[in-house]
């Protein structure tokens, strides 16, 4: 089940449809995971709709759609409220945990794994999910940031589970500590989810990085080729060689059927001369 969130007073359509004038990460797809009760359902419905109840269904799952925008720039959010089914171990005691956490481990950019400050049991069932996360990043190119949320920080003085316990936890799996209290301020809980898109966006800086070119020389070595010859990099009118030209790798360069010609116009809005024509060849890099 999916459900919208959000008005579009401060979107547009064009900043979700263009793929070429999107940001970094214009989508951003987070996972709630925790044992029932700690709060997963009433986090979800705070970040969105700035209201607080109280009572859900435990065993509902939802999938949550809102546009947002976040250090000025848009962002369609995808929240993912899971809810595991209690599994009934050989003792007859019953136990929670992840199940079929495949569902939802490929899809999300992040996770989100929340427990109760005052109830211990929540909090030691977070292991059992930020084990499984860190199984399925061992695995992936890329990590999906993690956040650790002490949910029900109104309960303190109920507390069962320390904030020194809860931010050992996190640092032991490499991820972000916040306690929050999803029935106060509303802040803390934008917060949160912000927090999560903002690791979303520095991991896709990250690996957006590209490697720095190679010589022609230096590429052909990386695949296994002879080097060039003297003779065969030398012009015969007195050129530089093959390998004193800049560094751009040859693979950047389009072959004559898939250059198309690009005119690129540029100009600002104090100049008053006539705005210059640049003429280029479609695949090249301007610096």
């Amino acid at each position: 089940m999916s459900m919208m969130f959000g008005k579009p007073r401060a979107l547009h359509a064009s900043h979700f449809s263009s793929s070429n004038e999107r940001s970094p990460h214009a989508e951003c797809n987070l996972v709630l995971l925790g044992c029932r009760g700690a709060g997963k359902s009433a986090l979800t419905v705070k970040f969105l709709t700035r209201r607080f109840i109280s009572e859900y269904d435990p065993y509902l799952e939802d999938t949550y759609t809102s546009e947002e925008v976040v250090d000025q720039q848009p962002v369609l959010v995808r929240i993912m409220d899971t809810a595991d089914p209690v599994n009934k171990r050989a003792e007859g005691l019953m136990q929670e945990g992840p199940v079929n956490p495949e569902r939802y481990l490929a899809w999300a950019n992040a996770f989100l794994v929340v427990y109760s400050i005052d109830n211990k049991k929540s909090f030691e069932g977070c292991l059992q999910y930020l084990e499984v996360i860190s199984q399925y990043n061992k695995g992936v190119v890329h990590e999906s940031p993690v956040l650790l949320i002490g949910n029900k920080l109104d309960m303190e003085r109920y507390r069962q589970v320390s904030k020194a316990d809860g931010s050992a936890l996190a640092s032991r799996h490499g991820c972000l500590f916040r306690e929050v209290s999803a029935c106060l301020d509303f802040r803390l809980v934008q917060q949160v989810f912000h927090d999560a898109i903002h690791e979303v966006r520095r991991d896709a800086e990250r690996s957006n990085h590209i490697r720095p070119p190679l010589y022609i020389s230096e590429e052909r070595a990386l695949l296994g080729l002879p080097p060039l010859s003297s003779s065969a990099t030398s012009s015969r009118h007195g050129m530089p060689t093959l390998s004193t030209l800049s560094p751009l790798s040859y693979k950047e360069i389009p072959s004559v059927a898939q250059a198309k010609v690009v005119t690129v116009k540029s100009s600002r809005a104090q100049s008053k001369r006539k705005a210059p024509t640049l003429t280029l060849l479609k695949g090249f890099k301007i610096f």
